[in-house]
């Protein structure tokens, strides 16, 4: 089945909806506003269950099908929140709030999936249970951890999770997916160097931190390229040096280094962690200085489950005709909480030719929502079919 016709009657509604929520963004878990207008709506669409401030400001709405005899329980979930990035789009509907903007296209995560609510409580042709899943903080909060650990999974028995993102550079409308690993495993780093600062016209009595950050920086790439198997992902990338000393006369005391990690395996994930502290500590007993190294495990590896890989590609193949294998990306995503917790997949839909994700320039491409509405409309349908 192509795309249904009742998502492109309405197209005009979800793109009002879209457009407002990228109008009035909001950042991690201040959802407020988004959060409130979603259970609203869900509410006006006639589910039959709306819960609030799920994982903080997460919301949960629950839509029962003409039977639920088959017990079959499904998590559709979309994002909410923003960045901190002020927009460069010019478009009429852009923020209206300085330094914040939806740069990554949840506003049309959430739009589409309110479509889908709307229609899916309109016909209800299924038998079971549809759980829409709408979290905050997905941009370095966390709050699909936050919305299990609330118990969602278990409260409403869900029995398997679906989640979409938009994908700038691939069709409008089309889609793309792979099975097993994904998207990477996202930590973080911080290392605080210090040594003993002095004037730059005497370097024989300091300990030059400056100099032991700079072999550091070096240094930490050698674990990409002589320690991590070359056939597996890993990147390390120092994003941030910063020193003690402003003046151009003074060796500062101390250096701050942080930056990210990014793999697709616990192993390598290991490895790096591992390297990272003895390569800091060698670094340091070279030059005569100490450090303090914080590691921090973010978002797991994202990593789709094969029989729900294989479906979502079908209901994605009966909508737009095709499916693409998608490629491994290096970005995180925090439905990697929801798919260890429950059998699920995620699926690229694509976006047109955009500025990237994350980029001022960015924007929604509106043309993709009535695919990606039927897609979740499909999924439902096609594996909680009405008797």
């Amino acid at each position: 089945m192509p795309v249904k016709n009742r998502f492109a009657e309405l197209l005009p509604e979800i793109t009002a909806w879209r457009r407002d929520l990228h109008e009035n963004p909001e950042i991690l878990f201040d959802t407020h506003r988004t959060s409130k207008i979603v259970a609203e709506k869900l509410r006006a669409f006639g589910c039959d269950e709306v819960v609030e401030a799920i994982g903080r400001t997460g919301v949960v709405g629950v839509i029962n099908g003409k039977s639920d005899s088959r017990g079959k329980v499904i998590g559709l979930r979309a994002d909410m929140d923003a960045l901190p990035i002020h927009e460069q789009t010019g478009k009429d509907y852009a923020s209206k709030t300085d330094g914040a903007m939806h740069a990554c296209g949840h506003d049309g995560h959430t739009a589409m999936l309110l479509g889908a609510a709307k229609y899916l409580s309109e016909t209800r042709n299924f038998d079971g249970k549809v759980v829409v899943i709408f979290q905050p903080a997905e941009e370095g909060g966390g709050g699909g951890k936050e919305m299990c650990d609330d118990g969602m999974m278990d409260r409403w028995n869900i029995q398997e999770v679906y989640g979409m993102h938009n994908w700038p550079g691939q069709p409008v409308g089309s889609f793309s997916i792979r099975p097993g690993a994904f998207f990477a495993a996202t930590d973080q780093f911080d290392i605080t160097l210090e040594g003993r600062g002095g004037h730059a016209a005497k370097p024989h009595e300091v300990v030059d931190t400056t100099l032991m950050a700079a072999h550091l920086v070096t240094a930490l790439q050698s674990i990409v390229s002589r320690n991590a198997d070359p056939v597996k992902q890993i990147v390390v990338s120092v994003t941030s040096f910063e020193t003690s000393s402003k003046a151009f006369n003074v060796i500062p005391q101390r250096v701050h280094i942080k930056g990210t990690v990014r793999t697709m395996s616990t192993d390598q994930r290991d490895l790096a962690e591992t390297r990272m502290r003895e390569i800091t500590d060698g670094v340091c007993a070279t030059f005569g200085g100490t450090a303090e190294f914080v590691y921090h495990r973010g978002y797991p590896v994202m990593v789709n489950h094969d029989e729900q890989t294989d479906f979502a590609a079908d209901v994605a193949r009966a909508v737009s005709g095709a499916c693409e294998d998608a490629p491994l990306i290096m970005g995180g995503e925090d439905f990697a909480f929801m798919l260890e917790e429950r059998p699920g997949a995620y699926i690229l839909v694509g976006n047109g030719d955009s500025a990237p994700v994350h980029h001022p320039e960015y924007d929604f491409t509106d043309e993709a929502i009535p695919a990606g509405c039927s897609w979740w409309a499909e999924i439902v349908e096609r594996r909680m079919p009405a008797a």
